[in-house]
């Protein structure tokens, strides 16, 4: 029965062989007549055959859908860690570049300081006041010219030192 079985089988395998080379032999044969037929350099056109896969149903499998949840798991929390690492990383480099830049903005506000401080030495300077004002034709104030924002006058003469002690401060 076996032997029988061996016969059937061989003779089955050889009846495919010979199907496919005839398969192979009438598709040769096809192309080299297409190939005779064809007028200059035209492109082959070949058709596409569409297989309808839609009765086909994929049998469920528990352990791999367990290995591909705990996958995902993994993978999204190492992306998490990633995407942290990479959100503190670039804030820090922000966060230099923020600090250069006031760094910069006060050096360049002191050095602002500095001019302004000596520009206002140089306008306060009283030999400077003084040479604009005789340019102006301003002279000298006479006696009983300048009166004092308590409304005294002044004169020029000779003045003793006097001390005004606040009443606050007597009691």
């Amino acid at each position: 029965m076996e032997q029988a079985m061996a016969v059937v089988g061989m003779m089955a395998g050889r009846a495919q062989r010979e199907r496919a080379e005839s398969f192979r032999d009438h598709n040769r044969t096809v192309f080299e007549q297409q190939r005779r037929a064809r007028r200059g350099p035209t492109p082959e056109i070949f058709f596409t055959k569409h297989i309808d896969n839609s009765r086909i149903v994929k049998a469920d499998d528990p352990v791999h859908r367990r290995e591909m949840r705990s996958f995902t798991i993994a993978m999204s929390l190492l992306f998490l860690l990633v995407m942290t690492y990479v959100w503190q990383h670039f804030s820090s480099i922000e966060m230099g570049y923020s600090i250069e830049s006031q760094k910069q903005q006060v050096e360049h506000l002191r050095e602002e300081n500095r001019q302004l401080r000596l520009t206002e030495a140089q306008l306060s300077d009283p030999d400077r006041i003084d040479k604009i004002a005789r340019q102006l034709g301003l002279d000298t104030p006479q006696p009983g010219q300048v009166v004092r924002p308590d409304g005294s006058f002044t004169n020029n003469g000779p003045v003793l030192a006097e001390s005004n002690v606040p009443s606050a401060v007597l009691q």
